[in-house]
């Protein structure tokens, strides 16, 4: 047993045996540390953390709470920034089980488990032309239950279109058990008399609110901006069904008063053409006067507003216009504005009504709306480069912190002006101010240390200064969009003031009279609460020491619930190497590097795939390949480096003997031996067989140097036949009036990929460079094209040659860019199939050929269907080694799938083995799909 636990903790551990699987109740001092963190500058440990799949599970989690008199937080993503999502006794995380969707009244509805990812919601929605109205930063990360619970909003949402106006469905678990689910009527009665005294109890504090005109009509007003300060009172104004009042609350609520197990929208328009301009003022009073003439009826969906500091922390940025790199003046401010209509004509009309509005503030210099997509991307890229502008930059030790507030929009200019003095009353120089202006919502970054006394003294005199100047003087709001959290809990008596706070404390005490659920979040009776455990960031690593735990990585992580995601594996690296350096707590560490090996270091892909989600760009797959040391056998390396024809000869002739002897006993007997000796390969059951010889090639054209990676000449495509890529590459070439060529030598030649993986540098070095003379020979130094036809091996020798090992002269290309842009041009598509799924590799995401291969796929089918699986986790040999990683990471492929989709593509060849075996669909290469669809 382990004795880091409370007896209380303890007891509630046992009597969760039977109920939970021991595989996710989780108590050790890797897990806790790993899972305790969120994204806020609080660190608490909890003693217990519990991965819940069902409600039954929660209904127990409960009790057990009740029992042994333990208190319990929620946590969905974890991107809260506020310390609403962390627990130094039990920590209850969202599992698989909670990550559902159902689509209603053909889009106009959507039925979502607190688990779901916005972003897959949102991507549900697609095929209707339907969005969630909640549409936070993080939506790509963030998950439903915490959009809820935080009553998340962002830059096109504004008031009217956050969780608390767009629900139309909610079923909720209370701190007693009871469920009220108000998609059935059944469950509504049942609730009405069960809950018949909390019930009465809401409708006397409605009355009580209705009576007291003048607070009532302050709350109306407060709820006018955006707001998430407390609970939200304005539903005991806003509805007269207690029940409605009940549901409402939870909005907003962090957990403090129940758990939201299901919710359902009413969902929006998501309208496909879209425009964007930046226009620049030199003076701020004239931006924040042209915002206000905006948000009065004129067809915006979103304006931010981008001051002076943050125009000088995005200088230079590249597809800026030159107008705002030359922006100079403590005035100057930018609106980044966006217009969204359901066709071009009344996008058009849009976008002239708004330059019309706006010339009547004399804007220095603007961009003009654009539509084009490539465009609007970098100009929202400014925008959203200003939080890593702060966070890349930051001294080490220091943390990032994000705040929201509120004005009125009538004190936008004053608020920045008040604000933008307050970071330099306090030594907050590198702060930086923007914002979803249309709201008056501002939001500032800034980097306080926290590891002197006089540091933190000088954060609290900070906060206290903008409490007093937000709420106090403006009457707006300390929490916008973000959550009370632990940061602002001591401030909701300032701003609400007694009579208010003094009803949130009886809401509280209404729902949770024992104060189990998440306490201290929203109300608290400790004024220092937001000084209280404030997170350490100890150096660990120049390659992650950047790493503001922010969570964002995750969803693109294979190993995210498995073992460790990326954020998880930095902080347990931090934690050890600070105890390495201070010699404090060796049981501790101890502890922590038992267990740190194969969950950090040896089920990560390091495919890079965090680094694409990172705001600073951190790829924790260079820290874990780091910490996995040189490879043992570097002389063995260099020797297969240099005889790479022979180990392909020798890998075919085992693929040969395998399927003689019979795959599927092979594959359950290396299963056994995997589970007995760590380290022995597992063969898959649909083991592909030993690759043909590469064809002859023959005839005129166009000359293209082909290169077939060592995977693809080993291994034929498909689960079945014995045909190379090669065949179908090079009939493809052909058909498009290319001659390809082989580099000289071909069989001998590798990318270096293998070595690189196992850390042999020297023989993938030497690999590189024989690639490199032979590439050079075959193009007539760089005069023709190379075409690369394996993803992972096309990104290493990409790299290669970033790297000055591959000659720039060569013009490299991706199986799937030079197939987009030189080839299918000149093909007809004579055959669609019906229904294709489609796997992008992260190789191919990291090259950014992931919208040429859609594009190809999409050609040749009536419906593509792209599951949301940014990594397969067969990682080059892991697949193999670690099995576990591939399964994990498509565990959601199969039911993503249609019933009818036969089809699968990708360009990889490992990623097709995992990808065949997991969902039950063949999947092919792009070269192979292509060969079948086109004609010259």
């Amino acid at each position: 047993m382990n004795d880091r636990l409370t007896p209380a903790h303890r007891a509630f551990r046992e009597g969760l045996r039977g109920v939970v699987p021991d595989a996710r109740v989780f108590t050790d001092a890797l897990s806790t540390l790993a899972y305790g963190t969120d994204g806020s500058f609080y660190r608490l440990i909890p003693q217990v953390v519990i991965r819940a799949d069902n409600e039954n599970e929660i209904g127990h989690i409960l009790a057990g709470a009740r029992r042994h008199g333990v208190a319990v937080t929620f946590r969905a993503a974890g991107t809260s920034l506020s310390g609403q999502a962390v627990s130094d006794s039990v920590l209850v995380v969202l599992g698989d089980g909670f990550n559902h969707a159902e689509v209603l009244d053909n889009g106009a509805r959507i039925r979502l488990g607190p688990g779901m990812i916005g972003a897959h919601a949102n991507a549900r929605l697609a095929p209707f032309g339907r969005k969630i109205g909640p549409d936070p930063a993080s939506i790509n990360t963030a998950r439903i239950g915490g959009i809820a619970a935080n009553n998340s909003s962002g830059m096109c949402c504004g008031t009217r279109d956050n969780s608390y106006h767009t629900m139309t469905g909610l079923r909720v678990m209370l701190a007693d058990g009871t469920v009220l689910d108000t998609e059935d009527s059944a469950s509504v009665a049942a609730f009405r008399q069960r809950q018949a005294p909390l019930l009465a109890s809401l409708d006397a504090m409605s009355r009580e609110l209705r009576a007291d005109t003048a607070l009532a009509e302050r709350v109306r007003r407060k709820y006018r901006l955006k707001n998430t300060t407390g609970y939200g009172i304005n539903a005991l104004l806003d509805f007269d069904d207690p029940v409605d009042m009940l549901t409402h609350l939870m909005i907003g609520s962090e957990g403090t008063l129940g758990f939201i197990s299901r919710i359902t929208f009413a969902t929006l328009p998501d309208h496909p053409h879209k425009a964007s301009a930046l226009v620049l003022f030199d003076d701020l009073e004239r931006c924040c006067l042209a915002v206000t003439a905006l948000s009065e009826g004129a067809p915006v969906d979103a304006v931010e507003l981008i001051d002076s500091r943050s125009l000088r922390a995005v200088r230079g940025t590249p597809g800026l216009p030159d107008f705002l790199n030359d922006a100079n003046g403590e005035g100057a401010t930018c609106l980044l504005i966006e217009t969204r209509a359901a066709d071009a004509a009344a996008l058009a009309r849009q976008c002239e009504t708004i330059e019309q509005r706006l010339a009547a503030f004399v804007p220095t210099r603007s961009s003009g709306f654009s539509t084009d997509g490539a465009t609007c991307e970098r100009y929202w890229a400014v925008r959203k480069g200003l939080f890593p502008a702060v966070g890349a930059v930051r001294p080490q030790g220091t943390t990032v912190v994000i705040e929201d507030v509120a004005f009125p929009i009538e004190h936008l200019a004053d608020g920045v002006r008040r604000l933008t003095g307050l970071f330099d009353t306090h030594g907050y120089h590198e702060a930086l101010l923007f914002g979803h202006a249309l709201d008056g919502n501002l939001h500032f970054v800034f980097t306080p240390g926290f590891d002197t006394p006089a540091d933190i003294a000088r954060y609290d005199a900070f906060m206290q200064d903008v409490s007093a100047l937000v709420a106090g003087e403006y009457d707006g709001s300390l929490k916008a969009e973000h959550g009370t959290g632990r940061n602002v809990a001591p401030f909701v008596r300032q701003e609400w003031g007694d009579t208010a706070w003094n009803l949130m404390r009886r809401i509280k005490a209404l729902f949770d009279p024992a104060t189990r659920l998440n306490p201290d979040v929203i109300i608290t009776a400790d004024d220092r609460l937001h000084l209280a455990n404030l997170k350490a960031m100890p150096a660990a690593d120049p390659i992650v020491d950047r790493c503001i735990e922010c969570g964002f990585c995750e969803p693109a992580c294979p190993s995210h619930g498995l073992t460790l995601s990326p954020r998880q594996r930095i902080v347990a690296w931090r934690r050890i190497r600070h105890l390495e350096r201070s010699g404090d707590a060796p049981d501790e560490l101890r502890a922590l590097r038992r267990d740190f090996r194969y969950r950090a270091v040896d089920t990560c892909a390091a495919t890079g795939m965090c680094a694409t989600r990172c705001p600073v760009g951190i790829n924790t797959g260079e820290l874990m390949k780091q910490l996995k040391g040189p490879s043992p056998r570097p002389r063995y390396a260099l020797a297969a480096a240099r005889h790479m024809d022979w180990m392909t000869r020798a890998a075919r002739a085992a693929l040969r003997l395998a399927h003689l002897a019979g795959v599927p006993a092979l594959a359950r007997t290396s299963r056994a031996l995997h589970g007995r000796f760590a380290g022995i390969p597992i063969i898959p059951a649909n083991l592909p067989r030993p690759a043909a010889a590469l064809p002859r090639l023959s005839g005129g054209g166009e000359p293209v140097v082909l290169f077939i990676s060592c995977v693809n000449r080993t291994l034929a495509e498909g689960s079945s036949g014995t045909a190379s890529v090669a065949e179908y590459t090079i009939r493809l070439l052909e058909r498009a009036g290319f001659a390809p060529r082989y580099p000289e030598g071909h069989d001998a030649l590798c990318c270096g990929q293998p070595f690189a993986s196992a850390n042999a540098d020297a023989a993938a070095t030497e690999s590189a460079l024989s690639l490199n003379d032979a590439l050079l020979r075959a193009s007539e130094q760089g005069r023709h094209p190379v075409y690369l036809d394996n993803s992972p091996c096309a990104a290493r020798i990409r790299q290669a040659q970033q790297a000055g090992l591959i000659d720039a002269r060569l013009a490299l290309f991706d199986a799937a860019t030079f197939l987009a842009e030189r080839v299918l041009p000149r093909l007809t598509i004579q055959r669609r199939i019906g229904e294709l799924a489609l796997h992008i590799p992260c190789s191919a995401t990291a090259m950014g050929a992931g919208s040429a291969l859609k594009q190809l796929a999409a050609r040749c089918c009536e419906r593509l269907v792209v599951p949301d699986i940014a990594c397969c986790g067969f990682a080059g040999d892991k697949g193999f080694t670690v099995p576990e990683l591939n399964a994990h990471s498509l565990q959601r492929l199969a039911p993503a799938l249609p019933d009818s989709c036969r089809h699968g593509v990708s360009m990889s060849r490992t990623c097709q083995i995992g990808l065949s075996q997991h969902s039950g669909v063949e999947y092919q290469s792009i070269e192979a799909l292509l060969d079948a669809c086109t004609a010259p």
